[in-house]
């Protein structure tokens, strides 16, 4: 297939460098200030380089993504709440125009949910969102696979940030603060670490879950939410001596979406640790099917959103 790339960070970037290897071909690439368009498909190592040396893709104006010859767009900007813009206007752009759309930005099915249903609804393209949960987990095709009506129940560890603060806590007895600040020296943490800690980007994701599951609209606001800063190391220590640990858990049951820190067994499924991620499904007739993986990644991410330019290229 052909691909328009809208955002060129980390997965932009990924899915730029591994299409060639999974059969398809970049024509366009967009970031907030340029773009870079060939029909014969664009050399990634070009782009690349001109970014890392000039922060632009190329001399074309953002606006040039749209006009190009594609098959998908591959909307990868960064995740946005309430309006989930800018992504969501892409993704209406694309399906106006009749064209797939594959989305690894969260904002527009956690936030917008109905209104790209009815945008999909009128158009020849379809929307799919794998990379939008749990990055190179393949959580959602197999909901998919085993039908949402049959899926009772979703839970799971879909912060790496998140997981990475409390298995260190645990593990070495440190307090949050001096864990959080290694974590940010290691990159495994944003320099504005909020988004993860407080438990948003684990909502996001379960919000998404929920809109698949039960095909109706869900946004952030419908989400109880509580994260891990509050979380005392001590907290920990009595944990561990009654063999359980804390996880940032996140759950979809009964119609409910809830993210807050939760007791596990220490050596029990949903305790996985550093920056692992485990999406567990409750199934009528399969039991539970536990899936863990690297849950963000540029070349991880990169993998499920091609894994869905694979679904829309054999359909």
């Amino acid at each position: 297939m052909r691909l328009a790339l809208a955002g060129a960070g980390a997965v932009g970037a990924s899915t730029l460098e591994l299409a060639g290897e999974y059969g398809h071909e970049v024509v366009a690439i967009a970031d907030s200030s340029s773009a870079a368009v060939s029909e014969e498909g664009l050399d990634p190592e070009t782009v690349l380089d001109r970014k890392r040396e000039t922060g632009s893709v190329g001399e074309a104006d953002p606006e040039a993504l749209f006009a190009a010859d594609y098959d998908a767009l591959v909307e990868a900007t960064p995740t946005t709440l309430g309006d989930a813009e800018p992504g969501f206007s892409h993704v209406k752009r694309a399906l106006e125009a009749d064209r797939h759309v594959v989305l690894a930005n969260k904002g527009p099915v956690a936030e917008r949910y109905a209104d790209v249903r009815d945008l999909e609804a009128g158009s020849d393209g379809e929307v799919l969102f794998e990379a939008t949960v749990g990055g190179a987990i393949p959580a959602l095709s197999t909901i998919t696979d085993v039908g949402p009506g049959r899926v009772t129940a979703v839970r799971g560890v879909l912060n790496g940030t998140a997981n990475f603060v409390l298995s260190r806590m645990a593990a070495e007895g440190l307090g949050y603060e001096h864990v959080l600040a290694e974590a940010q020296d290691l990159g495994v943490a944003e320099a504005d670490p909020s988004f993860d800690v407080e438990g948003t980007d684990a909502a996001l994701k379960c919000v998404i879950l929920a809109n698949v599951l039960y095909d109706r609209e869900y946004t952030l606001a419908d989400a109880e939410v509580a994260g891990i800063e509050g979380v005392p190391g001590s907290a920990l220590e009595l944990a561990a001596e009654d063999g359980r640990t804390v996880r940032l858990v996140g759950e979809v049951a009964d119609g409910e979406v809830r993210v807050g820190p939760r007791l596990v067994p220490e050596n029990g499924t949903l305790a996985v640790t550093g920056t692992r991620n485990i999406v567990q499904l409750d199934t009528e007739h399969a039991g539970r099917l536990n899936i863990s993986g690297r849950g963000a990644g540029g070349h991880e991410t990169a993998s499920a959103v091609l894994a869905d330019v694979g679904r829309l290229a054999r359909r």
